[in-house]
This record gives structure tokens, sequence and C-alpha cells, in this order.
């Protein structure tokens, strides 16, 4: 079983380009439906039917197990069965036909322009560090982008002239995204000055570096939000997600055509983007309650 998660997680890197944060969440998703597994006493995936689905489903939800974290769980076993009957390791997909729970629709969380702002301006400009974070976490806003395609830019992506960047995104996806004159700015300044201060005698091509001059982890760049939230006064929770979802909220707020959107974010289902038309339907409907005056005299 440990050489067959091996070659599967070959099999997500090298032909359908998963990235390591989605590749991770897969082997762990499969490795508790396996630990489930030896408990029931089951000792093939031969053996796995409808009935032992749902009665693996019964037993995740006695854990109380998130809804979403369950849809996840067997999204990532329907994929791993697709798997082993392509490679003739299984004679059919119990999973396929196993109902995902219906999930509870959750708009997404976003910054108010203000709080981007004060996240914006807390890194201290005097350091090679302090002018890095201020380009990432004006690029982050500005573009829009996912943190691991972020994290995997190399110098050759970003063109400052044009104020473009070219990105590989989900599913080896290419697409070029924009940034404003800030971010540019941002970037200029700390590849003028703190990003060679930072490489040291060092070579490479990464166009985010940490103090030892590689390419700067995922990981890193929840440790700088949280530095820079708390510097900012902000007390709720900041994840490099809620930079996206504010990107484009407030490009919506401002007018932006929906399909422009999906371009920008990487979005192969407009469906997808569609999500953020009820935030600003909902931001609508707060403002008006609040301001109309016989909104207020209804109440």
């Amino acid at each position: 079983m440990e050489q067959l998660l091996e070659k599967y997680t070959a099999f997500l890197k090298v032909e359908r380009s998963a990235s390591p944060y989605t590749i991770r969440n897969y082997i762990t998703d499969i490795g508790d439906f396996l630990s489930f597994l030896q408990v029931q006493k089951i000792g093939s995936l031969e053996e796995v039917d409808n009935n032992l689905m749902r009665r693996y489903l019964a037993w995740l939800m006695d854990l109380n197990t998130a809804k979403g974290s369950i849809a996840r769980k067997l999204s990532a076993l329907r994929s791993f069965y697709r798997y082993l009957m392509r490679e003739n390791l299984a004679a059919r997909n119990p999973v396929a036909t196993t109902g995902t729970p219906k999930l509870d629709r959750r708009l997404p969380s976003f910054l108010t322009e203000d709080e981007i702002k004060e996240v914006l301006q807390s890194p201290d400009g005097s350091t090679p560090q302090g002018v890095r974070d201020r380009a990432l976490l004006e690029l982050l806003y500005a573009s829009g982008l996912r943190v691991s395609e972020i994290a995997g830019l190399n110098l050759e992506n970003v063109n400052l002239e044009t104020r473009e960047i070219r990105v590989t995104g989900k599913g080896a996806k290419e697409r070029i995204t924009l940034m404003g004159q800030p971010a540019a700015q941002a970037l200029a300044a700390y590849l003028q000055k703190a990003r060679p201060a930072l490489l040291g005698v060092k070579r490479t091509e990464a166009l985010f570096l940490n103090k030892d001059g590689a390419r700067m982890a995922v990981r890193r760049f929840q440790y700088v939000l949280d530095k820079y939230a708390a510097m900012a006064g902000l007390t709720r929770k900041i994840h490099p997600h809620l930079f996206r979802h504010s990107f484009a909220t407030h490009l919506l707020d401002g007018g932006a055509d929906l399909r422009v959107v999906q371009e920008l974010l990487g979005h192969s289902r407009l469906s997808t983007t569609q999500v953020y038309t009820h935030v600003t339907r909902a931001r609508a409907r707060q403002v008006y309650m609040a301001a109309h005056p016989r909104s207020r005299e209804s109440r």
C-alpha cells in the first residue's frame, strides 16, 4: 500500500500537475480512509463496496467531521479509485455512486479596503525583509494570485513595464494576470535593493527569497500575514486566500465584468467566480438597510 501511494503521488505530481498542498491533502484523506479499513478489518481495496462507503460516511459524521471536509475526502477517494481502475488495480469505483453531503453555502469573507491599506502599510521599509514583505503583500492583493502561485514565481514571470505576471496555476494552466502601479513600484524597490541583499552570493531565479537567499516556502507567507495583521490591529484570523477573496470582491464592487474576474482568478468555471457576486449583493443590502431612511423607519 505504501508503494501504491508513492506511485499515486507521482501521478498527481507529474500527470495532474497538482500542487504540493493538494497532494498532501489527497494523501492524508486517503490515509484516513485506509485507517478506517483497518479498523473494519478490510484487507483489500477490492472488498470496498457501497455499503462500506455508507459506513465510512456514518463514521465521519459520528466524529463530527465538517461537511466540507467529508466532501473533500470523497473527492480524494474518487480520484484515487479512478487511478486504480486506470492501472487495472481495481475493477470498480465504489465512491462514484456515493452521494456527497449537501454543503451549507457560505459566502467567502474578505477584508475592507481600509483593512487592506493598514496591512500594506505595516512592513518596515528600512530592512530588506520589510521591503520584501511590502512587495509580497502588494502583489498578493493586486493580482489575486494563490499563495502557491506567488511562491512559485520566478524573475522571468514578472514584467514591470507592462505590469503583467505570467503564472502557472492549477492543472498546469498558464495565464496572465495584472498588477497596479503601487505593486509594481513595491516590486521594483524589492528587486533593486532588498532581493540582492537577501540573495548574497547564492544564485536562484526565485522571485521571493527568505533570509537565507532561498525561495520562500508557502508556510512562510502565513507567518508574514499573521505578523502584519497583528501590527495593523486586526483581531480576526487572516490567511492568504483572504487577500484573493478581497481582490475579487473589490473588483466586482468597482464594476468589473464577471468573466474578466474569472480569467484573472484562473477559475475554469464561471460558477466558481459567481460566489463573489453574492458577497457584493449581501454587502449592498447591508449598506441599504443601514443608510436608506425608509428602511430605517420600517425597522
